[in-house]
């Protein structure tokens, strides 16, 4: 199967933007006391979640793995996309644990061990799946790669285009 065509940065975007959808979803309807409606909201945001990891390895690391792509904003937009870079990246890797630990404690109805963990998780998963977004918004949006880059990353050591 051919994955070179596919738009792998799209779909995270998407991904994520339906995560944090969920997210504030299931926050709101646990506010107005609609447990089972929060229960079933927050699975699907951690399954959005899980569908995005896999479409990023899918991306980065098997089978296309894509190299990384610059940021091609100058200036101080540079310190503003790198600061919210690293901390996606080192709060991302928070996520899983965090999130499988809080939903496990929901499901097995220890509700004040899932509320102490999900003041932490839930701005923490938040945060990662709205910067998801902005990191897509910032490089192929508002400071695109060129279309070669963009559209054409699976070169061989030759540099010729094999989605070409």
């Amino acid at each position: 199967m051919d994955l070179s065509a596919v738009n792998f940065p799209l779909i995270n975007a998407s991904l994520n933007l339906a995560a944090t959808l969920l997210l504030v979803s299931g926050w709101v309807l646990i506010k107005r006391g609609r447990q089972q409606a929060h229960k079933r909201v927050m699975i699907a945001a951690f399954a959005a979640s899980i569908l995005f990891l896999l479409s990023y390895l899918a991306y980065h690391v098997w089978p296309v793995g894509a190299a990384a792509t610059p940021f091609r904003g100058q200036g101080p937009v540079r310190l503003v996309y790198y600061t919210i870079l690293i901390t996606h990246i080192v709060l991302a890797m928070a996520v899983p644990v965090l999130a499988v630990i809080t939903i496990w404690l929901g499901l097995a109805d220890r509700r004040a061990a899932h509320r102490r963990w999900a003041r932490w998780t839930f701005p923490i998963w938040l945060y990662v799946s709205i910067t998801g977004v902005l990191i897509y918004l910032l490089l192929y949006q508002l400071y695109p790669q060129p279309v070669d880059v963009a559209h054409h990353q699976n070169h061989d050591p030759r540099g010729a285009c094999t989605a070409c």
